[in-house]
C-alpha cells in the first residue's frame, strides 16, 4: 500500500503560478513512476503530467507544455508540479497518481486549484 498526500493548491489569478507537491509513505519501494492528473468541473479526469521514478523521464500534456514542470525527490519520496502562467482553463482539482511495477495505481485525494481575478 502506498499512502499520498498532496499541498499546495489554492487560488491564484490568471498568470500566476502555484507549486503542488504529494509526499507518498508505505510500500515506497513499489513506486515505478508518478504524476498528476486533474478534473475540471464537468470533465473527466485528464493527466496532465508523469515523471519515471529512477530517470528524467517525463511526459506533459500538450495544454501545460512549456508552463508546468513535474519533479520529483526520491530521498523524500516527494513528486512536485511546479505551475506556471496559470490560466482559467487550469482550474481543475489535481490529484497525485502512483503507478507501482505491477501496474496498480493509488491517488491522492486531491487539491483545487482555482485560477480566478
Amino acid at each position: 500500500q502506498v499512502q499520498l498526500v498532496e499541498s499546495g493548491g489554492g487560488l491564484v489569478q490568471p498568470g500566476g503560478s502555484l507549486s503542488l507537491s504529494c509526499a507518498a509513505s508505505g510500500s515506497i519501494f513499489t513506486i515505478n513512476a508518478m504524476g498528476w492528473y486533474r478534473q475540471a468541473p464537468g470533465k473527466e479526469r485528464e493527466l496532465v503530467a508523469t515523471i519515471t521514478r529512477w530517470y528524467d523521464s517525463t511526459t506533459y500534456t500538450d495544454s501545460v507544455k512549456g508552463r508546468f514542470t513535474i519533479s520529483r525527490d526520491n530521498a523524500k519520496n516527494t513528486v512536485y508540479l511546479q505551475m506556471n502562467s496559470l490560466k482559467p482553463e487550469d482550474t481543475a482539482v489535481y490529484y497525485c497518481q502512483i503507478r507501482t511495477y505491477s501496474g496498480m495505481d493509488y491517488w491522492g485525494k486531491g487539491t483545487l486549484v482555482t485560477v480566478s481575478s
